[in-house]
This record gives C-alpha cells, sequence and structure tokens, in this order.
C-alpha cells in the first residue's frame, strides 16, 4: 500500500483476521457466545474481539481519526477530514456455522470518497488491497475483473437481507437472474462477493441492505480492478446506500434491466 491510509487499513485488517483466524481453528474447542441483533442477524464474541483488535490498530497508527465499527458504532475523533469503516467479521453466520467464507474489511473514506480499502480472508490466506487510482491487487499479485459479455455465461452472486419484509422482492429477483445467467452464487459475504468479483471470480454482483462497512473496500476493489458500480437504477452508488450493483462493466447493462424489470429500481428513475 503506497499510502499511509493504505498501510494503516493493511495493518489493522490483519489484526482482526488474526483474532478470527484463531478463533476458526479452535472452534472444536471453545464455546463462543452469540448474541441475535434480529431475528435471523447474529452477533458473536468473536466479532467484538475482531473490531477491538482493528480499532487499537488503527487508534494506534492514526490516531484522531474518527472509526465507524459495526458492532461498536462510532468512535468520535479529532479529524474531520476523513474516517474508517470497519467491518471487523462479514460473514458471522458463516463463521458462527464454521462455513469458510468470511472476512475482515477495513477501508478508509476521505470526504464521501473510499481512498483505499483491505479485505482479508482469514482461511484461505487472501489479502485484497485497493488504493484509488492505484488498482487492486490479491496478495500483492494485480487483479483485474472478467472479460464475460454475455450475461447468459456469467456467474453471478447476491446476498439475502436480513429483513423478512424485503426477502420476498430478493427470491423474485434471485430467480429470475437464475434463468438468464449461468449461475448464482449466494456465499454470505458481500465483502468477499465483492473481491472474487475484482480478481475475475465473479462477473457480477447485487444486493439491498448493505451498510457503509459491508461494501467501502469491496466496492474500491471493483472500481480498480476495472469494474463498475452504480445503484439498481445504474445511478452513482453512494456509499451506504440502500443497494449496490457491480459487475464487469460489460454485463452491467444487462443486470441492470433485468433489475428493473423484478422491481429493483425503486428510485423512480427508469
Amino acid at each position: 500500500m503506497k499510502t499511509a491510509a493504505g498501510r494503516a487499513c493493511a495493518a489493522a485488517a490483519l489484526a482482526g483476521a488474526a483474532v478470527v483466524r484463531e478463533a476458526h481453528a479452535d472452534r472444536g474447542s471453545t464455546d463462543f457466545s452469540i448474541r441475535y441483533k434480529g431475528p435471523v442477524d447474529l452477533v458473536t464474541e468473536v466479532d467484538r474481539a475482531a473490531e477491538e483488535a482493528v480499532i487499537a490498530r488503527l487508534q494506534r497508527d492514526c490516531p484522531g481519526v474518527p472509526i465507524l465499527a459495526e458492532e461498536r458504532g462510532t468512535v468520535v475523533g479529532d479529524r474531520s477530514d476523513g474516517r474508517f469503516l470497519v467491518d471487523p467479521l462479514d460473514g458471522t453466520t458463516n463463521f458462527a456455522h464454521g462455513f469458510p467464507v468470511f472476512a475482515v474489511s477495513v477501508a478508509y473514506e476521505e470526504r464521501g470518497t473510499v481512498r483505499a480499502g483491505v479485505v482479508v480472508d482469514p482461511v484461505h490466506d487472501e489479502v485484497f488491497t485497493a488504493e484509488r487510482g492505484a488498482g487492486a491487487r490479491r496478495n500483492e499479485s494485480p487483479i483485474s475483473v472478467s472479460a464475460a459479455t454475455d450475461l447468459e455465461r456469467a456467474l453471478l452472486a447476491t446476498g439475502f437481507p436480513y429483513s423478512r419484509d424485503a426477502m420476498e422482492r430478493a427470491l423474485v429477483r434471485f430467480c429470475s437472474m437464475a434463468r438468464r445467467a449461468r449461475a448464482v452464487r449466494r456465499a454470505g459475504s458481500a465483502a468477499l462477493d465483492l473481491c472474487w468479483l475484482a480478481a475475475g471470480r465473479l462477473d457480477g454482483f447485487w444486493e439491498e441492505g448493505l451498510r457503509a462497512w459491508d461494501t467501502a473496500a469491496g466496492e474500491l476493489m471493483v472500481r480498480e480492478a476495472g469494474g463498475r458500480v452504480t445503484d439498481f437504477a445504474g445511478g452513482p452508488f453512494e456509499n451506504g446506500g440502500p443497494d449496490l450493483t457491480a459487475s464487469n462493466g460489460r454485463i452491467h447493462e444487462e443486470l441492470l434491466r433485468l433489475l428493473a424489470e423484478t422491481g429493483g429500481d425503486r428510485s423512480g428513475r427508469g
């Protein structure tokens, strides 16, 4: 990472990933508590321990910079030009069940623009990094989006909202996409889905109900790998916005058309 903020993101994400990795390796002998934030929305003590490790490293390396973390909320700093966005364990339900798809995500946002992002997959030892204008990398090697041009030959991914009310329209979209694409995957970690898209393993992704910490690092990863990120209507994506569509760019218009056909565009713009 070339910038101080980028290096801080990397060090903090790796610190959090070390906590998650150890807990995952010891899960057979460790009984960690699970709490429900909603009917199906989990948080474990590992989320909190990883978050504390991330915050401690950020405060050491970049004192005074505000932090928005999923579990703790806003950690106030005395600087107003930027902030860090932290998801200490994206894929908590997967982690709780021992399903090995989860990650730690840390990003730096300045005046509404994400400048640096790091996503660490502690199970598969993959570190995805991106800085605005400097490209995206996996374990220090440059990555780029796929060359797929046809939705029928594309591998897509999505996620389902925690809200039961939003589940019905999410299922309608899923079925519509599954009929048109080669296949659709639902792995349970938006941060990793976006990184896999950036690395060319997926061709497109869509989801609603994501929060700023879910998408900050991943959406930058896609952009820097040559992909496209918008909202469901094809408009500019604002971090923490209600919905996100990402792709290699080549199939983006097809994705948007299908989302519009299934009521995905709720903005009134199309």
